[in-house]
């Protein structure tokens, strides 16, 4: 059973009901979470509801180590395989779109990227920003710029990357036929009305700043050319760091863009995902 739907939805709290109702363990499908320095700015769930569910592909991998769809389609159909030795139902849950289509459809394997050309592309977007990035991938990957996700600076960069190490536009990497899985699948789409969606967003950016934000990203400062530093939530304390920005407009920054975020996960999941059941 997999929980989709927009950050600041509620899927945490619903994925656990689901996995205490059918006594099972739940499988993270989030780019971020996995990522042990990462913890504040990425909602990852409390110590308490992770000491009550077994998660998987949480706290599993370092900010310094690759971490793509098919990594998350090797590791989640594994992990899926231990939970059926225990239980019939798994519950995956997360706002990944990529990640989530990647176990349930699969996805061709992508050729190993050129360690130069990361550091090439990562170096030049350290320095000429988001806008460099667009130019840079609508000249080079036009198929992906016409469906990829091109307001996502992390994406952008995995995408630019592969196309030029192979040639090949990553989406000429997805599967056209999808793989058959030994087990059923259902969704659950979680929605919210915009304005109470926008509501919660804003009200967990600032409870993050509470929380202690500005320091986890102050930490984490000096890496924050690695790719999967480029998200909401750190990006914009980086540039206040940098004197970019007054504190107030980065979290408004940070309020903004994680709105917009959670429309493009909205339009994505409604556009890939089939057969899927929404709840209110």
């Amino acid at each position: 059973m997999i929980v989709c739907g927009p950050t600041a939805v509620g899927k945490t709290d619903y994925g656990i009901q689901l996995a205490e109702e059918y006594k099972t363990e739940i499988i993270s499908a989030d780019s971020r979470q996995c990522f042990r320095e990462l913890n504040i700015g990425v909602a990852r769930p409390s110590a308490e509801q992770l000491k009550k569910i077994h998660h998987y592909f949480i706290n599993t991998h370092s900010i310094h180590e690759e971490v793509n769809a098919k990594i998350f389609e090797e590791y989640a159909l594994n992990a899926v395989h231990t939970i059926f030795q225990k239980n019939e139902t798994a519950v995956m849950v997360g706002g990944t779109g990529l990640y989530i289509k990647a176990f349930a459809e699969g996805l061709d394997a992508i050729p190993e990227v050129r360690e130069d050309i990361r550091k090439e592309i990562n170096e030049l977007y350290l320095l000429n920003g988001y806008d460099w990035l667009y130019t840079e991938l609508k000249n080079r990957d036009p198929v992906f710029f016409a469906k990829g996700e091109i307001k996502n600076p992390q994406r952008m960069l995995r995408a630019l990357e592969v196309k030029l190490s192979t040639g090949t536009s990553i989406l000429n990497f997805h599967s056209k036929q999808k793989a058959k899985r030994k087990f059923n699948i259902k969704f659950r789409l979680l929605q919210l009305s915009r304005e109470e969606l926008y509501k919660n967003i804003n009200n967990r950016v600032d409870v993050m700043i509470e929380n202690g934000l500005l320091k986890e990203a102050e930490v984490l400062y000096p890496y924050k050319h690695l790719n999967s530093l480029q998200t909401v939530g750190y990006k914009e304390l980086f540039e206040y760091f940098d004197g970019n920005y007054s504190l107030e407009k980065a979290v408004d920054q940070i309020k903004k863009n994680s709105r917009h975020y959670a429309k493009r996960q909205m339009t994505w999941f409604r556009k890939n995902l089939e057969n899927i059941k929404q709840e209110y």
